[in-house]
């Protein structure tokens, strides 16, 4: 499963190329051209991260971030922006981004931003590829999960959930926070469901490392 990012760009020509070296890196990207757009995006699915051009149509860059942050989605941002003043800078960051970049830039260093970010939502973990046991790892940069070396296939929404252990390592998760990332606006979330992924993750993981804490959520082990 590819880490999904929302590229909001209403350039199309420097759209398409950021896309284009995104995808070709391992990642799914998803592009719209203007402030709305991307909001409705945003709420239509489940991103890893975004890149918000500042100066878009309808509602800019700040402008997106800042509604979404108001309804506490807090999926990581960068902008990419050709302002180049101070209180440019220090507005990007009160609307609650975690990096900014400015054109004309690199597609490598872009890169390396988005990297670094991703890396850093699995806070307890320093590397990319993050030891769950002895025999699993997962790689939180391809969201590849491994067994003895050997790639574990799972559906999107069991990898969802995994991700969501991951970054919140020893803590309870509430069900509703849960159905909230693991399900997509539209979707009607189901307790048999959610009960059905976290049994395939035990098989995986072992018993002990899903906890479920009767009639509250549950909490990932991590040792």
């Amino acid at each position: 499963m590819k880490s999904k990012i929302l590229l909001l760009e209403d350039d199309l020509n420097l759209s398409e190329t950021v896309s284009d070296y995104f995808e070709e890196q391992g990642f799914d990207v998803i592009c719209v051209y203007d402030g709305e757009e991307a909001i409705s995006s945003i709420y239509e699915h489940n991103f890893d991260l975004l890149l918000l051009d500042v100066n878009v149509p309808n509602k800019n860059g700040f402008e997106v971030l800042k509604e979404i942050r108001a309804q506490n989605k807090k999926v990581p941002a960068i902008f990419i922006t050709s302002l180049n003043s101070m209180d440019s800078l220090e507005k990007g960051f009160e609307s609650g981004c975690d990096d900014y970049i400015r054109k004309p830039f690199e597609l490598k260093e872009l890169l390396l931003r988005v990297q670094t970010i991703l890396k850093r939502e699995f806070a307890n973990n320093k590397n990319e590829l993050i030891n769950i046991t002895p025999e699993v790892t997962f790689n939180s940069i391809s969201n590849e999960l491994r067994e003895n070396g050997v790639e574990v296939k799972l559906n999107l929404k069991e990898l969802k959930l995994l991700k969501f252990f991951l970054q919140h390592p020893n803590e309870l998760l509430v069900h509703d926070r849960i159905y909230d990332y693991v399900w997509d606006y539209d979707e009607e979330y189901s307790d048999n469901s959610l009960r059905t992924y976290i049994k395939n993750l035990r098989k995986i993981l072992g018993k002990d490392k899903i906890v479920s804490l009767k009639k509250l959520g549950y909490r990932f082990n991590q040792e």
